[in-house]
């Protein structure tokens, strides 16, 4: 048995801001991917997966069974006989790890599912993101949905508030632009719970509620409009407030070795630095007018380009 594949995401706008009814804007990132699978001769991973789809499967089935159902006896039977979840993606890293894998679970084993040929009407990705926020929050606590969703759909994902979503085209990529958003990879698992937690606090002081009313949404919701028309110059300026907001507001989400070199790309204009996700460690996304000047600005660190301008 192999299941279809499925993929990563990286939302390269909203992180926490969406929680708060910003804007977002979400897209597949097909480097990393993840597929149901059974073997004759497991790995030590593999029996570690197929221990929480045990676990998983059995929370399934606590899901009112008016919002979604699933073919429980099946997925048990698959599951008792060794499936377990095939996957690059690396946890932990805000890209997606756990939204791939409830992708793949209500692909493979939901009665009267939606599916990606349908006419996705606003009412169908509402109701699709409301199934998977229960089905994530197994892994997370709280859920939004939006991982599952980028992954099972695997087109952008245009968040313009909680109960408005829709699928969005963004600018092609330009092969030979200099402009580029990258990742750089911490070195650290980040967890995400904590890290809600931490904001979750901080949402009970005014000046954080106002700082982020006035200031993180207002350029999170310039960014996303700013990308989706392709205003790349408009873009930049947007992204470095947005970084200097993280900077001073939501330090404690930006691993400590990163705070100089977050300083230093809004200091020097080379590149500005952002969460990508929840933050902690994991990944952090970058944005560039000048791929090359960031790479040698960055040169202790890999850089991953996942969008060109």
């Amino acid at each position: 048995m192999k299941g279809p594949l499925f993929y990563s995401k990286i939302l390269l706008f909203g992180e926490y801001g969406i929680i708060k009814d910003s804007k977002g804007l979400s897209i597949p990132y097909n480097f990393y991917n993840g597929a149901l699978k059974k073997s004759e001769n497991p790995s030590e991973t593999a029996i570690k997966s197929n221990a929480s789809l045990k676990r998983f499967a059995e929370y399934l089935q606590t899901i009112d069974s008016d919002l979604v159902r699933f073919d429980s006896a099946l997925l048990l039977a698959d599951v008792n006989s060794g499936m377990y979840f095939d996957s690059s993606i690396p946890q932990g890293y805000g890209v997606g790890s756990s939204g791939a894998l409830v992708a793949a679970i209500y692909d493979q084993y939901a009665f009267d599912k939606i599916t990606v040929l349908e006419n996705l009407t606003r009412e169908k990705l509402l109701k699709l993101k409301t199934v998977f926020a229960a089905m994530e929050s197994f892994f997370h606590g709280k859920s939004s949905g939006l991982d599952p969703l980028n992954s099972y759909l695997s087109i952008p994902i245009l968040i313009n508030s909680k109960d408005n979503i829709e699928a969005t085209g963004i600018p092609a990529q330009q092969s030979e632009g200099k402009g580029a958003v990258f990742l750089i990879d911490s070195g650290i698992v980040g967890e995400t719970a904590p890290m809600v937690n931490l904001f979750m606090e901080s949402m009970k002081q005014e000046g954080f509620r106002n700082m982020l009313k006035t200031q993180f949404i207002k350029h999170t919701d310039a960014c996303v409009d700013d990308f989706l028309k392709g205003n790349i110059k408009s873009l930049f300026k947007n992204t470095k407030q947005l970084s200097k907001i993280v900077l001073s507001h939501f330090k404690p989400m930006i691993p400590q070795q990163f705070h100089e070199l977050w300083k230093k790309g809004i200091e020097t204009n080379n590149y500005y630095l952002k969460l990508c996700g929840s933050g902690g460690g994991g990944y952090i996304l970058g944005f560039t007018e000048d791929i090359e000047k960031a790479q040698e600005a960055l040169a202790d660190y890999t850089l991953e380009v996942v969008y060109n301008f």
